[in-house]
């Protein structure tokens, strides 16, 4: 697969980047060594970027897959929520140790709103910057939801590498459309910034529309990757026919698009709200004492579950 220089950073990525969420615990479950051969099929088709984070709980899964890879020809980007000077050396810490490396490709601050989250975050920010200094960071940026993130970022030389929702329908996008997402991010590229976009199938809610949800993704020039969940061998060799421009065969198209991914609450919902306040989506609703999922905002990232107390989120 064709490698991609990532804005002005040394990093060379292929153009389908392995998002490792939907194989974790917060979706489908599978094990670290289960994990770890899906990532190696991929890395053997030339896939050679993942996309990671601290909350999806993936990290043992890319250790498994490193021992039989060498590292310098894998990019790994992770995440965390980290904003002051301990909880940034804490994430750094715990995903050079859980994922058995000396250094991480890119550490993005999680799902930043604005301009004004970014200044709270500052401090966890400057850490990372002497971080990159040292070696064990080799690019910094950010991930995000909302085009007020990506247009703050614009102005700021240490975020280079740049992770928003894209996809045909802008479903996810919290503060406009898709166009107003796409001005900037040209506008990003052109500057130099590294962008990979996330959610081209909208958390699998577009799923009907697969071959059109790419051909979307990949005609924007301002994309050097696109970040994409799979859980299976077949998932990752369809991905990666449609980015190499092979297409896939119809009877395999029409199985993909009868995927019926959806947020499942089991009947023990106590309705605590602790999910609720954790969507940023306004995906979750409690009304007459009784959890109500929006169907239409939801991206089926599974954050809420993480926040329940009982375990009883679900993508399935």
């Amino acid at each position: 697969m064709e490698k991609n220089k990532l804005g002005n950073t040394s990093l060379l990525v292929s153009k389908l980047c392995f998002g490792s969420l939907t194989m974790g615990p917060l979706q489908a479950n599978k094990s670290p060594k289960e994990g770890a051969k899906l990532l190696l099929h991929s890395f053997e088709k030339g896939v050679n970027f993942i996309d990671t984070a601290e909350l999806y709980e993936t990290y043992p899964h890319i250790s498994e897959a490193l021992k039989s890879w060498k590292r310098d020809e894998i990019v790994i980007a992770t995440k965390s929520y980290a904003y002051s000077k301990k909880t940034a050396e804490d994430s750094l810490r715990k995903a050079l140790k859980e994922m058995n490396t000396d250094y991480i490709d890119i550490f993005l601050l999680h799902e930043q709103e604005s301009q004004h989250t970014l200044r709270g975050h500052q401090e966890a920010l400057e850490y990372f910057l002497a971080m990159k200094e040292k070696g064990f960071i080799k690019a910094i940026g950010i991930s995000t939801h909302t085009i007020a993130a990506v247009e703050a970022s614009l102005a700021m030389k240490e975020i280079e590498i740049l992770h928003p929702i894209v996809n045909k329908e802008g479903l996810g996008i919290q503060d406009g459309t898709i166009e107003e997402m796409i001005k900037l991010l040209i506008k990003g590229y052109n500057l130099g910034k590294g962008i990979y976009g996330m959610k081209p199938l909208g958390g699998g809610n577009l799923l009907k529309s697969f071959n059109a949800c790419f051909e979307f993704v990949l005609g924007l020039s301002c994309l050097h990757s696109i970040a994409v969940g799979m859980q299976t061998v077949e998932e990752i060799d369809a991905n990666i026919s449609i980015f190499e421009g092979k297409g896939i065969e119809a009877e395999l198209l029409t199985k993909i698009e009868n995927i019926n991914r959806q947020l499942k609450i089991d009947f023990w919902c106590e309705v605590c709200g602790n999910c609720m306040r954790a969507c940023s989506h306004g995906a979750l609703e409690i009304i007459n004492n009784k959890l109500i999922i929006k169907q239409e905002k939801c991206v089926l990232c599974g954050y809420c579950s993480k926040c329940c107390p009982h375990f009883c989120i679900k993508v399935i």
